[in-house]
């Protein structure tokens, strides 16, 4: 029996349905698990993502895109593969994709945690006979602290910078990572302002249903008493622009899953480390595979032989899969605004 997924040069491919999972070359039919730009990109022909995809996908890939949108667990037909869209937990909307036919069950997982962050939706496991993984912090250094307790860092932090009459400029992903922040933030300690990369994402989300507060973006308008003391959110492209001169004095936080890392702070020139992120540890991934049932297991970007050769060792069929996906890196969020106002 064929399988009924395969790795090809423009994505992963279900041929039993003619249908591409987050293609990177421009393919007639493309379902795509999230709108980050490693995974949904411009000029297919026709997309297929969730219902709280549609507003971003439409900001990031054009108003005008074929879209077609369903629901959790909604199945359709598509040429006799049934297929659903099940929560990831990555960001807003993300959604795993699982694939039926003849029998066999194929996951096609995108990029996923297993913390409910209170505003990405929770994972859902999904059983099936091949599922196919992220890495991305593939190996067991990494293992995060509940998200109440960096949120409590953050404000602790904020509060220190007031003090010391200074903005407060946090730097995370303008989809995603400032979402679940914007959403946990004790907003009674001070003004919250974002970059225009942010404030758009936000708004999309908002029109969408996204349960978002309203806040200003940082414009001319803005001046620099207004600034002072207030927490600015940013992407890392606004860290080497002059954009951030008008804070001074401030100090730089960042959100990432690397500031585990020793040294990964002072490479970025943070003042501040907050280890936060939108894909799974070490022990969510184990979790996440082994809830799954699989026997067959694709490792596709992140620490892949490390993660593989683990599975391996505990009597899965793991398989190294090279694709474009970047997982937690600067660049994934740099293309995704290199057009948005700031």
């Amino acid at each position: 029996m064929k399988p009924i997924i395969e790795f090809t040069d423009r994505g992963l491919y279900c041929p039993p349905a003619n249908v591409y999972i987050d293609p990177w070359k421009p393919v007639d039919k493309a379902i795509i698990t999230h709108a980050h730009s490693d995974h949904a990109r411009w000029g297919m022909k026709h997309y297929l993502a969730h219902h709280d995809s549609e507003n971003i996908l439409r900001l990031r890939l054009g108003q005008d895109i074929s879209l077609e949108t369903v629901a959790y667990n909604e199945a359709i037909d598509i040429s006799g593969v049934k297929v659903s869209l099940h929560p990831a937990g990555h960001i807003f909307g993300s959604a795993q994709i699982r694939l039926e036919h003849k029998g066999q069950i194929a996951v096609v997982s995108g990029d996923y945690k297993l913390e409910d962050d209170g505003f990405s939706g929770q994972f859902e496991p999904v059983r099936c006979h091949s599922f196919v993984t992220e890495s991305t912090f593939g190996l067991p250094i990494y293992a995060w602290k509940p998200q109440p307790t960096v949120m409590e860092e953050i404000h602790a932090w904020w509060q220190s910078n007031q003090a010391q009459n200074k903005t407060s400029l946090l730097i995370a992903y303008s989809l995603g990572k400032s979402q679940r922040i914007i959403h946990q933030l004790d907003r009674s300690i001070g003004v919250v302002y974002l970059h225009g990369a942010v404030f758009n994402v936000n708004n999309a989300l908002i029109a969408g249903g996204a349960p978002l507060p309203t806040l200003p973006k940082v414009s001319a308008e803005v001046s620099k008493e207004d600034l002072r003391k207030s927490l600015v959110i940013a992407p890392s492209s606004a860290l080497n622009s002059p954009w951030v001169n008008r804070f001074r004095p401030f100090s730089t936080g960042i959100a990432s899953g690397w500031m585990m890392v020793r040294g990964a702070k002072r490479r970025r020139a943070a003042d501040r480390g907050f280890v936060m992120s939108d894909h799974a540890d070490w022990p969510g991934l184990n979790q996440a595979v082994e809830a799954t049932g699989a026997d067959t297991i694709y490792v596709t970007h992140g620490f892949t032989s490390v993660f593989s050769r683990w599975l391996r060792e505990k009597g899965k069929q793991a398989y190294e899969v090279e694709t474009l996906y970047s997982g937690e890196t600067e660049e994934s969020d740099e293309a995704a605004v290199a057009n948005e106002s700031s």
